[in-house]
């Protein structure tokens, strides 16, 4: 209900307006910035959207991270200094927006989901929007936690080759970190689905069922926000944009490899699930059989047994058998007889 009533709020509106969709609204925007050489590093929280604008047009290379999406007056006037097209920033703030390439002749702007886990183990999906310049890679993000320290973490102490690369390096190191990342999320889901099948096969109770349903869901909702990646890159690779190196997209090409073994492990996990739905069913219907015959069994073994005891249960003066001196006996080692040779017989039709 909370989605329906959120969406909404851009019924009616122009395309191209700027109106935040998400589940975070009334947080104040804050911008972190990297700027960078093959030798040195500055790091900064520029206030002004002048000063921000700097960044774009320096000759080194910057980073800009937008930390909060829901102050609409702010992104919209940090896109038009940054003469971003309207109806990319209605897409930057839309939390709601599938991921997507759009290529311009001065940037290129994509949409991508973030998925990480809590210290609870708990899934996180978050929208990020990452635009490309000539010299600036422009990041818009719902909040402060990322997946994207690694590369902070290059960037500050200089590892691998990303300060000497340009900003489109600094591009494919930001989506290889969210792509990165995919594979942390894909190896919970595993252990989960591994723990499930075990109690699937031993304890198969109503709440294994249940799990069973919310992994199925994590599953195919991952899905949605990974599918698309894999085709989003393979675009990059072929793109003729001028931002894009040819030294990049060997790069990019792992990263589609990647895109490529993760789709086929969501393909499994989804098959998976709905095999450990199936074999539950299965499993708690085998259980139901087995009480089932047990309990007809027993049926079976005492209906005579009622019978014979029915019969001289019966209030007649002029039985036979009510005069004789072992009759009781005779009765009960009948009964014990047929009791035992019920079990015999059972157990050599392996129904016990």
């Amino acid at each position: 209900m909370q989605k329906v009533s959120r969406a909404r709020g851009k019924i009616g509106k122009a395309p191209g307006t700027i109106t935040y969709l998400g589940r975070r609204e009334k947080t104040e925007s804050s911008v972190h910035v990297f700027d960078y050489t093959p030798k040195d590093v500055y790091e900064c929280y520029p206030k002004t959207l002048n000063e921000i604008l700097g960044y774009k047009n320096s000759d080194t290379i910057s980073w800009v991270d937008v930390v909060g999406i829901s102050d609409e007056v702010f992104i919209e006037n940090l896109g038009k200094k940054f003469g971003l097209n309207p109806l990319l920033l209605e897409d930057a703030i839309n939390t709601q927006q599938r991921p997507k390439i759009d290529e311009y002749e001065a940037y290129i702007f994509g949409v991508f989901k973030m998925l990480y886990l809590t210290d609870k183990n708990e899934l996180v999906n978050e929208h990020v929007a990452i635009v490309l310049f000539e010299k600036c890679v422009l990041v818009f993000q719902e909040v402060k936690d990322d997946v994207f320290e690694g590369v902070r973490n290059r960037l500050t102490n200089g590892l691998g080759r990303i300060r000497t690369k340009g900003s489109d390096y600094l591009f494919f190191a930001l989506l290889d970190a969210i792509i990165d990342n995919y594979f942390v999320v894909l190896e919970n889901i595993n252990t989960r689905m591994e723990v499930l099948e075990e109690e699937v096969y031993n304890h198969p109770t109503p709440d294994v069922a249940i799990r069973i349903q919310e992994l199925k869901k994590d599953v195919l909702k991952i899905r949605r926000y990974i599918f698309p990646v894999k085709e989003l890159i393979s675009r990059l690779i072929a793109s003729e944009s001028h931002l894009i190196s040819k030294d990049t997209k060997l790069f990019l090409r792992d990263a589609h490899d990647h895109c490529t073994e993760i789709n086929e492990s969501l393909q499994i996990y989804r098959e998976m699930t709905m095999s450990l739905m199936e074999m539950y069913m299965s499993n708690m219907s085998n259980k139901m059989n087995e009480v089932m015959k047990v309990l007809t069994i027993m049926a079976s073994i005492f209906i005579p047994l009622t019978f014979i005891a029915g019969v001289y249960g019966m209030n007649f003066k002029n039985m036979p058998e009510l005069q004789t001196e072992y009759g009781y006996f005779v009765v009960w080692g009948v009964m014990i007889t047929l009791f035992v040779a019920m079990l015999v017989y059972f157990k050599n039709r392996h129904w016990l």
